[in-house]
């Protein structure tokens, strides 16, 4: 697999996720919120666990049991969730698709 193919993965997957996430915070009415790789879960989108499980379904439908949110945050101490970026969850999901071949 050719780097252009990982970031080209990469960007399919940012496009996916930043999507779910707009849908999600259309909610509560924080659609308009900047998403980035930077953006945090906790801080930035004001996110719970509850949006997390959320998300983790949307995860689970658009890709398939091949990306599994609990899975990747089980393997997090508290610190590391509450700090979670839009950008560490858009590489596991490129890393998982990318494992599974589907890429």
């Amino acid at each position: 697999m050719t780097t252009e193919t990982i970031a080209g993965t990469a960007a399919a997957v940012q496009s996916d996720i930043t999507a779910m996430l707009r849908t999600m915070l259309e909610e509560d009415g924080l659609d308009d919120a900047e998403i980035t790789r930077e953006t945090t879960f906790h801080d930035d989108l004001e996110l719970e666990s509850i949006d997390l499980v959320t998300l983790a379904g949307s995860l689970r439908e658009h890709y398939g049991d091949r990306v599994n949110l609990a899975l990747f945050i089980a393997d997090l101490d508290l610190e590391e969730i509450i700090a979670l970026t839009v950008g560490e969850l858009i590489d596991y999901v490129a890393a998982s698709l990318h494992a599974d071949g589907q890429v």
